[in-house]
């Protein structure tokens, strides 16, 4: 993978997707856009709006935006990244709750996940 797909001073875009925000939707679990730091969610949220940035800005590498969770994956190969540190934040605040945001996750949450 060219080192192009990884930008580590690219911060994160907030502290939620992006277009789940402009959408009023929500989200799962949240992922980094590794080149250009465009917080998307996961591919188990309703939308799935971190793949569908990939594949749009052909930017194939995300990270988690979960504490505790230090991982890459390359849509493009469908498999783990060894990526580097990148730039804080590292997570969503701990005070968001998964799945988010709170205010708008249905009641029935979990029969709409993917």
């Amino acid at each position: 993978m060219p080192d192009v797909a990884i930008d580590p001073a690219a911060v994160p875009s907030g502290p939620g997707c992006a277009d789940c925000e402009a959408s009023a939707g929500w989200w799962f679990h949240l992922r980094r856009c590794a080149q250009c730091g465009q917080i998307g969610c996961c591919d188990s949220s309703p939308a799935q709006h971190a793949s569908a940035h990939a594949e749009q800005a052909g930017h194939p590498i995300v990270t988690s935006f979960e504490p505790g969770e230090d991982w890459f994956w390359d849509y493009a190969s469908q498999d783990y990244y060894d990526g580097p540190r990148l730039a804080d934040p590292q997570h969503h605040p701990l005070d968001q709750p998964t799945p988010g945001p709170a205010d708008r996750v249905p009641s029935d949450w979990q029969t709409r996940l993917n």
